[in-house]
């Protein structure tokens, strides 16, 4: 996994992308209480829309690598 930071609220997670379409997120206590709309939220939060993009571009960039490209899956 892979440190990854929302680019609006500077919640720091750790990311994995196995796929383009699989990608899993660690939260710490640190990013919980820094993410405006984790804190707000009552049921099951996986990932904000913000965050969502910061992963995309670290992927997109290189800074994530996309497991299956990388293995040739």
């Amino acid at each position: 996994m892979v440190p990854v930071g929302c680019q609006r609220c500077g919640a720091e997670v750790l990311a994995r992308k196995s796929s383009w379409q699989q990608t899993s997120v660690q939260w710490n206590a640190q990013a919980e209480s820094r993410c405006l709309r984790r804190r707000d939220s009552t049921g099951l939060f996986l990932v904000c829309p913000e965050l969502r993009g910061s992963i995309l571009d670290a992927a997109r960039s290189g800074r994530l690598p996309v497991l299956a490209e990388e293995y040739g899956v």
